[in-house]
């Protein structure tokens, strides 16, 4: 089939206000699927440098983001050495600024507490100017609102807003979530993904269920 767009391409539309972002991350603990985009109208690409804050891969941690994600202008992720060492009386670091105090301090990076990867899952949108949290992990279809900060985990298909994000709704019923994720459309071989793009885009989803459920059901020879 042809005129499917390119997942390697930088910029896929004339406006160049949007980006692949697999396609401008070099450091060697992102990860970026197919299809998510950054949108800003200055320099999309140059999200690894503006908008993934206080990485160093060195220490250990990383930021993995699924397909078909959807990141808003401004969103920023605040990797590991963003912290402070909070389990001694000061949480001032010494080690940075040399001389005897690096002599007399453990390294910096060594000293902080490590929240572990960031995980986005795949079909995430996450609204404008939200700030993500090391460590937390966002699940498939969720929806993060413009300005939240983003401090703990969020389930798949669950709307989440605020400073900290707290637990909006869920987007659909517990049966069609359930099923969304067995489905995983965002793993469709680019024909088959074409093909369903109607049945993504209806809103009348006791229809987008019963689609659903054949689907399934013909993956599975029944």
């Amino acid at each position: 089939m042809r005129n499917i767009p390119d997942p390697n391409v930088i910029f896929p539309n004339e406006y160049k206000t949007s980006c692949f972002l697999k396609n401008v991350v070099h450091a060697s603990n992102i990860t970026v699927g197919d299809y998510t985009y950054y949108d800003d109208s200055e320099a999309p690409e140059d999200f690894e440098k503006n908008n993934v804050l206080f990485n160093y891969p060195e220490f250990g941690d990383r930021l993995v983001i699924g397909k078909f994600c959807s990141i808003a202008s401004g969103t920023k992720f605040i990797m590991g050495p963003a912290n402070h060492r909070i389990s001694s009386v000061t949480t001032y670091p010494f080690h940075v600024f040399g001389g005897v105090w690096s002599e007399r301090t453990p390294p910096h990076l060594a000293q902080l507490p490590s929240k572990g990867d960031t995980v986005v899952g795949n079909d995430v949108w996450i609204g404008r100017e939200s700030v993500i949290m090391p460590g937390v992990r966002i699940g498939d279809g969720a929806i993060v609102a413009a300005c939240s900060v983003v401090a703990g985990d969020i389930p798949p298909y669950s709307v989440f807003d605020g400073n900290p994000a707290k637990f909006i709704k869920k987007r659909f019923d517990s049966e069609l979530c359930q099923l969304l994720l067995e489905w995983k459309w965002w793993d469709f071989e680019p024909e088959k993904l074409a093909r369903f793009l109607p049945l993504l885009c209806d809103p009348d989803l006791e229809k987008v269920r019963r689609a659903i459920e054949q689907d399934l059901s013909e993956q599975k020879g029944c």
